[in-house]
């Protein structure tokens, strides 16, 4: 797959312990883009956060949080991230979802079979 020039990000925010049929969310998010046929994906986990619940989660010692922000992001162009949306209605029920256009520079795979 080539992609390159203008395209959307997708992140969604959830968070760590959030579980899909006893898996985690992110885990799933990432299984359904890959079987859309969508770019790529990457799952990031964040150090602190809080969302609309006000309640802050951070890996602090002394205030150590085991949900932690979780960000999955996916690169693709609009038209196919568009078509993914409602895969995330029946997944996400608290989170946040965004869409920012970007541009594509560079979107270089390795070739089947090699390994670093």
């Amino acid at each position: 797959m080539k992609i390159e020039g203008p395209a959307v990000r997708l992140t969604i925010f959830v968070g760590e312990d959030d579980v899909w049929h006893h898996k985690p969310l992110y885990h799933e998010i990432v299984r359904r883009a890959h079987d859309a046929g969508l770019a790529g994906a990457s799952v990031l986990r964040g150090i602190e956060g809080y969302g609309a619940s006000s309640r802050i989660h951070t890996t602090r010692l002394l205030s150590l949080s085991e949900d932690l922000p979780i960000a999955v992001i996916i690169v693709d162009q609009e038209d196919r991230v568009r078509e993914f949306l409602p895969a995330l209605d029946e997944l996400v029920t608290e989170g946040l979802v965004i869409i920012d256009p970007v541009e594509v520079i560079r979107y270089v795979g390795r070739p089947a079979g090699s390994r670093r």
